[in-house]
């Protein structure tokens, strides 16, 4: 029924899988150029999903063909006064709450160009009257503190970022339990998180390393700083953090994320927290293991996904990942990294689904969206999961701490389901490198953290999530 003078668009299966047949496009970050011959694109791209449902709405409004267009862009965007708010109805009334989404511009190859949003879940689109200004949802934050230095050094080369996905699992221990649960669950890597302090010297983690490659994993290594100490002397620290890494570089890491969530206070000194003001870090870092390896891969430190610090993106605070990698990006962060760290851990919904979260349509409630607020800003560099993780309390006594109510109806069985599912999307995707599931073997109940709930080691000594997780490798 036509409820608008523009209608409101609900994107039927038929529709959009005809939509996805159509053409052949070419990805270059959040701008896409026509290809004239080419493989059929993946109806598993949520970005292709989204051009292709507002393309179909708009072809049906103005009645035009786009099946060729010169180019397209989209952008994630705030909708302030509501997705419908471009385009004039006939009944206000009838306007949709939704206020965040993506928006599309097409430009046909006559020059001509068209504008319609879509909302995160892929489900409603609305058709734009004309082509505007996108107010971005994720606008590039003024620095909170200014960047001591803005004069980068020369990268090192790198020749680590090639290679197919690989799954691997954050362990507590490495002993024969956790070495046979990985095997089963068909993971290649194992990851620690290590604490770098001044003084600290690498050769306590030589132990771990070699343990992991006589077992037959490659070694993964989240290397936490001190805040304090980098905050109160940054190039001693930086240098001495940068010589660190270097050493367990050494010992035959073969990767290193610099850092873990830089983006909030809890792991970067309030003021200082900006993106451009990590990348110092990383670039000293970078190339330090580079220098000790080039075929170690250089992660970012995945930032913690959240959108606590509203529409400025940024407080002293903190910053929001999103904004976060936006400052990292203009900095010149793409030279020093050969992949882009991610979380992603408070999911409530299948990594299949691209909306019908309950809490709402925040991006980094989902897999999709997480996984794009990541890919394409660093000149195509593919992303690692750092850490992955569903969490389920069943079958613990120990209740779920109420800051993470949010999880307490995922099942023991939607936990392995959605690992599985998350694995096998990371694998088809083509952008994502490593996924490493949070967690293997931390299953100790704790009252304040639950860390146990993310286990793919249950209570019982069971493990639901190595089955689905092998499947998803086969």
């Amino acid at each position: 029924m036509r409820q608008t003078a523009k209608m409101m668009w609900r994107v039927g299966v038929f529709g959009l899988l005809l939509a996805l047949l159509t053409t052949a496009m070419v990805f270059n970050a959040g701008s896409i150029v026509l290809a004239q011959s080419g493989p059929t694109p993946t109806p598993n791209n949520v970005t292709w999903r989204g051009y292709s449902a507002v393309r179909a709405a708009i072809q049906e409004e103005f009645g035009v063909d786009l099946s060729l267009v010169r180019e397209y862009t989209y952008e994630q965007a705030e909708f302030s006064y509501g997705i419908d708010d471009c385009a004039t109805l006939d009944n206000p009334a009838a306007a949709r709450p939704i206020y965040f989404g993506w928006v599309y511009t097409l430009t046909d190859v006559s020059g001509k160009q068209y504008q319609g949003r879509i909302s995160f879940d892929l489900r409603d689109v609305a058709v734009c009257d004309e082509v505007n200004q996108v107010i971005s949802a994720v606008p590039a934050a003024p620095a909170t503190a200014p960047t001591t230095n803005t004069n980068l050094p020369a990268a090192v080369a790198s020749t680590a970022g090639a290679g197919g996905f690989e799954l691997g699992g954050h362990v507590l221990q490495l002993n024969s339990n956790t070495v046979a649960l990985a095997r089963s669950a068909r993971m290649t890597w194992v990851k620690k998180q290590v604490t770098h302090s001044r003084g600290a010297n690498a050769t306590e983690h030589a132990g771990f390393i070699s343990e992991a490659h006589a077992n037959g994993f490659k070694v993964l290594l989240g290397v936490v700083g001190d805040k304090n100490a980098l905050a109160a002397d940054t190039a001693g620290y930086t240098a001495d953090y940068a010589s660190y890494v270097a050493g367990l570089t050494g010992l035959g890491a073969d990767a290193i994320e610099v850092w873990n969530e830089p983006n909030i206070d809890r792991e970067w000194a309030v003021g200082q927290i900006n993106g451009a003001n990590y990348t110092q870090l990383l670039a000293a870092a970078s190339n330090a293991i580079r220098n000790a390896s080039s075929s170690t891969l250089v992660i970012s430190g995945a930032p913690a996904p959240t959108g606590f610090f509203g529409a400025a993106g940024c407080t002293a605070n903190g910053c929001n990942d999103d904004v976060f990698m936006q400052q990292m990006a203009a900095a010149g962060a793409a030279q020093y990294l050969d992949c882009v760290g991610l979380h992603y851990n408070e999911g409530i919904v299948s990594p299949n689904q691209v909306g019908g979260d309950p809490r709402g349509e925040y991006p980094s409630y989902y897999y999709q969206s997480m996984t794009q607020r990541g890919y394409g800003l660093f000149g195509g560099k593919p992303v690692c999961y750092t850490e992955l993780g569903f969490l389920s309390g069943e079958g613990y006594s120990l209740a779920i701490p109420p800051a993470f109510g949010w999880a307490g109806n995922t099942s023991l069985a939607e936990h392995a389901q959605w690992l599985g599912e998350a694995a096998r999307a990371a694998r088809t995707s083509g952008n994502v490198r490593i996924m490493i599931v949070w967690n293997v073997d931390f299953n100790i109940p704790n009252p304040s953290d639950p860390m146990w709930g993310y286990s793919i080691l249950r209570a019982d000594g069971g493990c639901p999530a190595c089955a689905t997780l092998a499947a998803a490798m086969q």
